[in-house]
């Protein structure tokens, strides 16, 4: 079900690529440790508190560091599709042929993000649409139909999907469900009576995927403009606009900028932050070649996939808990304050995740979908 793929040492991969994606998962490698909790609680008050905040989303209507990473991961999936793509047409592979490879990837997407919630701590079954991964799996089959087209029709996509996301949660009058931007009252939640027969307390909805297309389908188109020229300025200049109008929506109370619906002033926003952070990275890592010490970062980025489903599926459900008795046990016998060794705790099992991804690097196995 997944592919198992060594990659020649004189692969030309772009670096920036594999940066950010790392860097995405580390902190997500991070935040499944519970180390953010810890910091948080032992924070207390301070002004560092205010710090770790931004590695939690935001409750409702704001945007905090946290709530750009599942954006970052859907977009740089794209750039990364984008040069799939244009490798496979250069190998002579027809579109039905790329059509069927993406069809397969969007279809185990869909399977691996419904697993990772399967199974509940109590043990019993679930069937739940709000993983990203079931939502990559949505938006990677979008944007491969949009692929091809010229950039204006793209962007023309990507206007009429956050269309779309207004229409569906400020025209449809469904009672109950009949209030945009109020949670559990509003069209997300109903959709999610309908695909799950249940609400998410936390107000996240499985229709996000519709919005966040626009977060893939940019990746896409990136990744498009960086094959044909090394040149950032457009990228820029759409991270400027985006970015922008955004923030300007939810200023001048249209649409408030609510990452747990993924609402058009959201989606705009965190495009922007994405496009204008790779921009720079690219700059930095790609055109300006400052390449040293980011190994640490993209090794993790070159197993993205195996890591992330780690730490979601083993390590939420046993591995932490097999690396907190053992650390902790041992810890005890210092009588190690709490919260010192909770934070050991975490990064012990950070490091051993990530020592499992240096082995597959140094063994250049790479597992992929």
């Amino acid at each position: 079900m997944t592919t198992i793929e060594k990659i020649p040492s004189s692969s030309n991969r772009l670096v920036s690529l594999d940066f950010m994606r790392g860097l995405i998962m580390v902190f997500l490698a991070l935040e499944s440790t519970g180390l953010y909790e810890h910091l948080d609680k032992m924070s207390g008050s301070s002004l560092f508190n205010s710090f770790i905040q931004q590695f939690f989303h935001h409750p409702w209507n704001g945007l905090h560091f946290w709530d750009l990473i599942q954006p970052g991961f859907m977009f740089i999936a794209g750039t990364a599709m984008a040069l799939s793509l244009e490798k496979q047409y250069k190998q002579g592979a027809s579109w039905n042929q790329s059509f069927i490879k993406v069809l397969k990837r969007s279809l185990l997407l869909f399977f691996w993000g419904v697993l990772d919630y399967a199974v509940k701590r109590d043990g019993s079954l679930s069937f739940e649409l709000w993983d990203v991964l079931t939502q990559l799996s949505f938006t990677t089959l979008v944007t491969f139909l949009v692929f091809r087209w010229s950039y204006f029709r793209q962007i023309i996509t990507c206007i009429s999907l956050l269309l779309l996301t207004e229409y569906l949660y400020r025209l449809t009058n469904i009672p109950g469900f009949n209030q945009p931007f109020v949670d559990q009252h509003n069209f997300g939640n109903y959709t999610d009576l309908l695909l799950m027969n249940k609400i998410n307390k936390g107000g996240w909805v499985a229709i996000n995927c519709i919005p966040t297309a626009v977060h893939t389908i940019a990746g896409a188109m990136v990744g498009k403009i960086l094959l044909q020229t090394r040149k950032i300025k457009w990228i820029v200049i759409w991270g400027s606009i985006t970015l922008i109008t955004g923030y300007l929506l939810n200023i001048i109370h249209l649409t408030p900028i609510i990452k747990r619906i993924a609402t058009s002033s959201f989606t705009l926003a965190s495009l922007g932050w994405c496009l204008l952070a790779y921009a720079f990275i690219y700059w930095w890592i790609d055109i300006k070649e400052h390449k040293k010490y980011l190994s640490f970062f993209t090794i993790v980025g070159m197993n993205s996939l195996f890591i992330y489903l780690f730490f979601e599926i083993v390590g939420s459900r046993w591995f932490n808990n097999y690396v907190g008795d053992i650390t902790n046990g041992l810890m005890g016998f210092m009588a190690t304050p709490e919260n010192i060794k909770l934070i050991i705790t975490s990064l012990a099992i950070f490091a051993l995740e990530w020592y499992m991804c240096y082995f597959l690097y140094k063994k250049k196995v790479f597992i992929k979908l």
